[in-house]
Formats: structure tokens, sequence, C-alpha cells
């Protein structure tokens, strides 16, 4: 079986993530993780492991065009409005973990196999990629016409790039709510909680729906437990904390997400990254096999 070859631009808490599950998936290899300091640890233990590392970020590309098929960008938004345009002249299919929305929105769960020949993927956020399967599963039982999501994250595994890009997250994360999720108008809400022990990532889902009666609230639920079987094929730590919660008469449906992380390079509270990792490898996984 040949194997995709794909690089990470960004060493942080995302990218090395990334690399631990490239290194672990069947159908990618690990073939350039790329940042932007030599004397970095993180840069020295992917050499030690045998992988190659540049310090010239997406310059190690530009250089060396054939390192990679595949390319993942754990950078910044404003980082990758610029390298999408490099990525794609030199024909490289990019999976953007940046709330930079250049690409094809994508939740897996959701919509990926009509975006799989894009040439750039957008993962929207960690919270979209939590919340708007949820919505869209009740979204295909019945119009959502207002949806608000509050995503409740360890202060430990937030890191500066994100805490960098918090307004685009949110706004990112909002308008994914729509754009993929389908809902009239939506909120996004994150917290950094500083507990410790640490929590994991919980993420709070509020509906309101065109409608809502028993049945609706039957269907509604078998529709969130089928999105969830899709989901857990890819992020195993991702469970309903309790069942769905119906208000008939305001027409409310609450649910309630937790995501507890894989523990391959961060800690298992760190499932707010382990999402979207695990949805980015899933994604280029995907591309390998269709190539």
């Amino acid at each position: 079986m040949t194997k995709a070859k794909a690089a990470i631009i960004g060493s942080g808490n995302i990218g090395m993530d990334l690399m631990y599950k490239v290194l672990k998936n069947s159908h990618l290899e690990m073939s350039l993780l790329a940042g932007l300091s030599n004397d970095s640890p993180r840069l020295a233990r992917a050499r030690a492991m045998g992988i190659p590392t540049s310090d010239r970020g997406i310059e190690a590309i530009v250089e060396n065009p054939d390192c990679c098929d595949i390319v993942f960008d754990a950078t910044t938004a404003k980082a990758h409005a610029e390298h999408a345009k490099v990525l794609k002249k030199l024909g490289k299919k990019a999976i953007d973990l940046t709330p930079a929305g250049v690409g094809a929105w994508v939740v897996p769960a959701f919509n990926l196999e009509e975006n799989l020949d894009r040439d750039n993927i957008n993962l929207i956020s960690c919270g979209g990629q939590a919340v708007i399967p949820i919505i869209g599963a009740i979204q295909k039982v019945v119009p959502v016409e207002y949806a608000e999501a509050v995503a409740a994250n360890s202060s430990k595994s937030v890191g500066p790039g994100t805490r960098a890009n918090i307004d685009e997250y949110t706004q990112h994360t909002r308008e994914g709510m729509m754009k993929v999720g389908g809902v009239k108008s939506a909120k996004a809400v994150i917290v950094i909680n500083p507990a410790d022990p640490p929590i994991v990532m919980h993420n709070t889902i509020f509906c309101v729906t065109e409608k809502l009666d028993e049945e609706l609230a039957r269907e509604i639920t078998a529709s969130i437990e089928d999105m969830l079987t899709i989901i857990q094929s890819y992020v195993p730590g991702y469970r309903l904390t309790a069942p769905p919660q119906f208000a008939f008469d305001r027409r409310q449906v609450t649910t309630m997400i937790e995501v507890e992380g894989a523990g391959d390079y961060l800690p298992d509270y760190a499932g707010n990254l382990d999402i979207i990792t695990q949805a980015a490898v899933h994604v280029a996984a995907e591309m390998a096999k269709r190539a």
C-alpha cells in the first residue's frame, strides 16, 4: 500500500499531537515537521525519532516540494491566509487547523465525502468539530432556528496559538454552526477553565427548533445516536454526558458532550485539541485512500 507523504507546519501542541497521530496511521507517512526555531525542543524530539525537520516553516516545502503530498497547517489564521496561496501553487492538499476559513469548511462526520477533492480543507475549530455534528443531527429531523454552544476547556490545554486567535475562534465557530450546521442564527462561547486537576473538554449545545413534540424528540435522539457512532469511529473519546433534554413548550433541545483525548502526545484532558487533530488525520487518510 502506497502511503501519502504528510508534512506539518507548526510545532506547537497541535502540530506535535498531529505528528504522533500521523505516525500511527497506516495510510500516511510523516515526511516533515516544520517550525520556526531550530532550538525548539519539539523539533529536537522529532529529529530524535528520525523525522525530517526544518526551522524554515513553509519555506521548507517551497524549497523541496517533493517532500509531501498533504500539508497540515497548525500555525495561525493570519499565517494560513498566506500559506494557502503558496500551497495551492505547489499543488499540495492543505488541511487547515486554524480559523482562517480559506478553504472548504469541513466536519468529517457531516460533510467530508463531498469535499475530499478540494485542495484546501478548513476544520473550522475544535468547538466546531464538537458541536456542529450534533446541531446537524437535530437539523436532519427538524429545522433549527437558533443554536448556542458553550465550550469549556482546561486552561492547560489552551496554548498561546489558540489564545491569540480567540476572537477568530468564536466567530468562526459561530459561522460554521450556520454554514455547515445549517441553523438560521447561532452563538459560540469559549470558557477557559483554570481548575486543577484540569477538566476534559465539555460542550453544552442548546437549540431552538421550528417545532417539537414527543415523536420528534424520539427521532432527534436516534439521529444524535447515529451521529455519535460516526464521530466515535475517529474520535473514540467523544461521548454524551446525559441523554438529550427536551423542553416541548419552548421547542428547546439541550445536549451535553464531553471529549476525552487519546493521550498520544497531549494529556487525556486535552480533548479540545485531540478532536481537531483526530479530524485532520481522518481527512488526510481518506484523501490518501482516494489518491
